[in-house]
């Protein structure tokens, strides 16, 4: 979880609400969320009358809905979700609904930063994406996966841009899919199209595409790579270069290949999920050694240690030096730093969240319904009914931790070193 820097980093802890005070006058709470300070817990519930409503810290916001659902804070705390009024559907602000409605929308996504919010809708019976507010001025045909630029100022799509009669096989494979930048599909037309990827600057869009019904490469605005494979996994963006990297399967096994070219020397029985860290001068992926066995390879260099059941997406630490993974093997999770496993395992582990410095790691952790946190391989503290995830502040001294023990919901400054 992103914080901002602003935030209050006094050591203590507060009662903000319990959830009976949190609900207020609300019948029922159908969701709850926590504001990134944790200064807020927002729920939405059903009125006396059956519409819908949110509350903030127990106070009622004025607009009611049909329906309201997919309650979240931006990293900046503005409080969104996705909202029906007059059987049609869009996106309420702080509890403002947009002007724009639509038949359907879905899959909000923030900016980095979070001052910016975009969803996917249907309107018309066509697709198209809208951002603060403002739908694109073309629609398609359809519309599947989306993404938004770092910088929240631009939005792609993989869009079906021309209409298909019902079982219309050859003209499938003909090629009805793109990608959209900002409403304006690509001029080349692909059997099909996942995952689009911003560069770090918002300038250029990566993407999977389907050249034949057994062919798969990367494209790079609009532009196929020359070298076709059996299958592609979703590419990503080097941050300092701007190079497009990519898993790819070839001559039977996965490996990386980076503009094209092989990036990294080894095959593996599967590989995906590749980050870099800040300075790009490090990758990691997850991969399949063998059937059967996960680990999380760096610099194309897999951990000793392999896990049978699954590896998460890679995280690795501000400076570099440090990666890390939620794991599981034998029905247990657990987070593993640099391929060694914590000694405790448990029945769910989230994403880690390394310090400023990368020497601590924090993760949350389920036990019996239960959630706690881990703390560079221990578990901190007493176990809360509700937990969201931990974070650090700025210069790595204390950790923010949001819960809720006996109906009563907390907020609380913790110095690092009490959790060691």
């Amino acid at each position: 979880m992103k914080v901002r820097e602003d935030l209050d980093w006094q050591i203590g802890k507060k009662a903000v609400t319990d959830l009976a005070s949190a609900q207020g006058d609300l019948a029922s709470i159908e969701e709850l969320a926590v504001s990134p300070d944790g200064e807020r817990i927002a729920v939405t519930g059903r009125t006396e009358s059956g519409s819908f409503a949110i509350s903030v810290n127990g106070e009622r916001l004025r607009e009611t809905f049909e329906l309201c659902w997919g309650l979240r804070f931006s990293p900046l705390g503005r409080l969104i979700a996705l909202v029906r009024i007059d059987d049609e559907w869009t996106l309420a602000v702080d509890g403002v609904p947009w002007p724009e409605r639509f038949e359907f929308v879905w899959n909000p996504m923030f900016s980095d930063d979070g001052a910016v919010v975009a969803v996917a809708y249907k309107r018309d019976m066509k697709y198209g994406v809208a951002i603060e507010g403002k739908p694109w001025d073309e629609g398609f045909f359809g519309l599947r996966d989306i993404c938004l630029s770092p910088d929240g100022g631009s939005a792609a799509a993989t869009v079906q841009v021309d209409a298909l009669a019902e079982a219309d096989v050859p003209g499938f494979f003909k090629g009805v899919w793109s990608v959209a930048v900002d409403g304006k599909a690509w001029d080349k037309k692909f059997v099909n199209v996942w995952n689009p990827a911003f560069s770090d600057d918002g300038s250029h869009v990566a993407a999977e595409i389907r050249t034949t019904p057994t062919e798969y490469t990367i494209a790079v605005d609009a532009k196929p790579w020359t070298s076709r494979f059996g299958a592609v996994w979703a590419p990503s963006f080097n941050p300092p270069d701007g190079a497009v990297v990519a898993p790819v399967r070839q001559d039977g096994g996965w490996r990386l290949i980076k503009n094209n070219e092989p990036f990294w020397e080894r095959t593996y029985n599967q590989m995906w999920h590749q980050v870099f860290s800040p300075d790009g001068a490090r990758t990691a992926a997850v991969v399949s050694p063998a059937f059967g066995k996960w680990t999380i390879a760096v610099d194309d260099k897999p951990w000793d240690r392999t896990f049978a059941d699954m590896v998460l997406a890679p995280v690795i630490s501000p400076d570099g030096s440090r990666v890390a993974a939620a794991v599981k093997d034998d029905n247990r999770w657990t987070i593993a730093v640099d391929g060694v496993p914590a000694e405790n395992w448990f029945d769910m582990a989230w994403d880690p969240v390394f310090s400023p410095d990368g020497t601590t790691v924090l993760a949350k952790v389920e036990q019996d319904g239960k959630y706690g946190v881990l703390v560079n391989g221990t578990k901190a503290g007493e176990l809360h009914e509700k937990l969201w995830d931990p974070a650090f502040s700025p210069d790595g001294r204390h950790v923010l931790l949001r819960y809720v023990d006996e109906g009563k919901y907390y907020r609380q400054i913790a110095p690092v070193e009490n959790l060691l």
